[in-house]
This record gives structure tokens, C-alpha cells and sequence, in this order.
């Protein structure tokens, strides 16, 4: 989970991850949609994105299309939920057990 974490930490793969949400793109497609970055940096990022294992690559002939692994996302969204609603219900006992000892000093 760490990789895919650290992978979507960078702006420019959370939007190669948009563009290809629901349309497969080939390389170049998503390279163009970055005018401050070469298709060698894109092409990196790909690859940042296929090791964490949250893009695809199918090879088309001398092309290499990329689609979101929905599957691989929809985990990594279970665990950032778990973890928030974790930590949540924590802060929200911590509150609670704060308001019944400032309750029991002045009551």
C-alpha cells in the first residue's frame, strides 16, 4: 500500500490517473496532455504508476496503452477510508472522554 501511496502523491500521476479513469490512452495521448513536462518524464511516471500496480499497460502493435486499474484504485480507497474513519472515531472518543472530565471538574 506504501508504493501506491507514494505514487499518488505526486499531482502529475493523480492526473495521468484521471485521463485514464475510463478511456485506455496510448503514451503519447497522455504525454500531450502536459506541456511543462517531456514524454520521457510522462513515461516515468507510468512507470511509477505500473509498479504500484494502479495503471495497466497493454501493448498495441508498437503502441502501449494505459487504463486505471479500477480494481487495484477501489482497494486503495478502502484502506485511505478505513484509516481516516479509524483515526476519526478516535478523535471523537478523545473529544468525548475530554467533555466528561471537563464535565465531572465542574459539576
Amino acid at each position: 500500500m506504501d508504493v501506491a501511496l507514494k505514487a499518488i502523491a505526486d499531482p502529475r500521476r493523480r492526473e495521468i490517473l484521471r485521463l485514464v479513469w475510463s478511456k485506455e490512452l496510448p503514451a503519447s495521448d497522455i504525454a500531450s496532455h502536459f506541456h511543462d513536462v517531456t514524454r520521457s518524464a510522462v513515461s516515468q511516471h507510468l512507470g511509477v504508476l505500473r509498479n504500484a500496480n494502479l495503471v495497466c499497460e497493454r501493448r498495441d502493435a508498437n503502441r502501449r496503452l494505459y487504463r486505471a486499474n479500477v480494481e487495484e484504485m477501489a482497494n486503495l480507497r478502502t484502506f485511505l477510508d478505513q484509516y481516516w474513519s479509524g483515526r476519526l472515531n478516535r478523535l471523537k472518543s478523545a473529544a468525548e472522554a475530554a467533555q466528561r472530565d471537563k464535565d465531572a471538574r465542574n459539576g
